[in-house]
């Protein structure tokens, strides 16, 4: 783990005991800081028991603590915790905070922070296999992978890569980035933030947080990141700001099996311009990026069956996340996605995939929102009204055809019948396996 003497002798607050809570007290403990721990359930507080302090921060003094660290999932606008310690004079911060503040006393290194809406995961995961295709120690973390303060130190010259949520961003407050990275915004957490400017703004802080000589990559495929972008062209050093080269490499694309669809490309496109900027050659950076092999849940080859292919994208929550999927698989010749969607809605529309319903052969709503989705695409395109994600499955399976594509990609939050999108996304990878796919090799199915 990452421990630093910036902490000795000091005391925090931890507020949430989830993986990357424990790893906060952990490296607070073997730093030897003074902690006082707090989470609703038994378990996470017997681990640390007669180690730290177990109290509930809203019940004793805050007075004297030298910082409070909260899970991202705290939601700070509505919890009284924020106004308390605001009063008492006691920064709230978080984990990746903490790994700022023990930069100093590390080996060595260089940052790349990795924000945005939708693809920040896989742009996260596509670097750092770039790097370590290279010869380049790399970390993976923040909100992605082992918490980053639960690592071993990287060697010298290494780079840790950090995806970075908003409420990452909202918890930092001096983490200077090598290099950083926006993908895209579009509205997403609204009920975080008073509105979509507040939730940009966010997102904007972590290129604020840069020198003015670090590197800064951006998506500007939509209004917010441009604007974003525009700012830090104005304040930034010479060539030190870029967008995204998608016209180079879309000659190469078809060479990347994990990485079609446009979305992708402009993920490859900025994880180039990252790894270029640590110092990696074209050709390191093509051969990686030809040997990617996706993350889980996001554009997920999980099986070929009767030559049908079958996609889990159960990340994609919401209609932008969605509408780059549906785009991945044009007409050849004739409407080739049966397309899975629906869950607990976060948009009363599905604009941003209308552009792409061409490419659709049937779709099959699910959740809570299936009613309402049924009703919004039965004018473009035949819907199967199918509640429970076994039955969407089972009749997409039935009515595909060779060369046809199932694709899960919900446009939707999972909440309404899943804990989370992973155990959505675990659900179709069973179900397909059941009606006979096993990942390529698998026999004919009947439906």
């Amino acid at each position: 783990m990452i421990r630093s003497d910036i902490f000795k002798g000091k005391s925090y607050a931890v507020l949430g005991l989830a993986r990357t809570g424990l790893s906060v007290c952990e490296s607070l403990l073997a730093s030897g800081a003074k902690v006082t721990a707090w989470d609703r359930r038994q378990e996470p507080r017997n681990a640390l028991a007669g180690r730290a302090e177990i109290a509930d921060p809203l019940e004793i003094d805050l007075a004297g603590f030298d910082g409070i660290v909260v899970s991202p999932g705290v939601p700070l606008n509505t919890h009284p915790l924020n106004r308390k310690a605001h009063e008492a004079g006691v920064p709230i911060i978080g984990d990746i905070e903490l790994f700022a503040m023990a930069r100093p006393e590390l080996p060595a290194h260089r940052v790349i922070g990795i924000t945005g809406t939708n693809g920040k995961s896989t742009t996260t995961a596509l670097v750092h296999h770039l790097l370590e295709g290279a010869g380049i120690p790399s970390r993976m973390g923040g909100n992605i992978g082992l918490p980053v303060l639960a690592q071993e130190p990287l060697p010298e010259g290494g780079v840790y890569v950090l995806e970075l949520s908003s409420y990452q961003i909202d918890l930092t407050v001096s983490l200077a980035c090598d290099a950083a990275a926006l993908t895209n915004i579009t509205p997403d957490h609204l009920d975080r933030y008073k509105g979509f400017t507040e939730y940009a703004f966010a997102k904007a802080r972590l290129f604020a947080l840069q020198r003015k000589d670090q590197f800064a990559v951006f998506g500007c495929a939509d209004a917010p990141t441009r604007a974003i972008h525009e700012a830090e062209l104005a304040r930034r050093q010479q060539g030190k700001v870029r967008v995204a080269d998608t016209k180079f490499w879309a000659q190469y694309q078809s060479d990347w099996p994990s990485l079609q669809g446009p979305h992708n490309l402009q993920n490859a496109a900025i994880a180039a311009a990252l790894a270029a900027q640590m110092g990696l050659t074209r050709e390191q950076i093509m051969s990686g990026l030809a040997s990617f092999g996706g993350l889980p849940h996001r554009m997920e080859r999980v099986a070929t069956c009767r030559d049908i292919l079958f996609i889990n994208d159960s990340k994609a929550t919401n209609p932008d996340a969605t509408a780059p999927a549906l785009a991945a698989f044009p007409p050849a010749p004739e409407k080739r996605i049966h397309w899975i969607c629906g869950g607990l809605p976060k948009s009363d529309s599905l604009k941003e995939c209308e552009p792409h319903f061409g490419n659709i052969a049937a779709a099959y709503t699910i959740g809570e929102a299936g009613g309402f989705f049924a009703e919004l695409l039965e004018p473009h395109m035949p819907v199967a009204r199918c509640e429970m994600l076994s039955e969407a499955v089972r009749r997409a399976v039935a009515n595909a055809r060779p060369g046809d594509v199932v694709l899960l990609s919900p446009a939707c939050a999972s909440f309404d019948q899943f804990r989370d999108y992973e155990l959505r996304g675990e659900a179709f990878r069973k179900l397909v396996i059941e009606l006979g796919c096993d990942g390529g090799n698998a026999p004919h199915v009947t439906g």
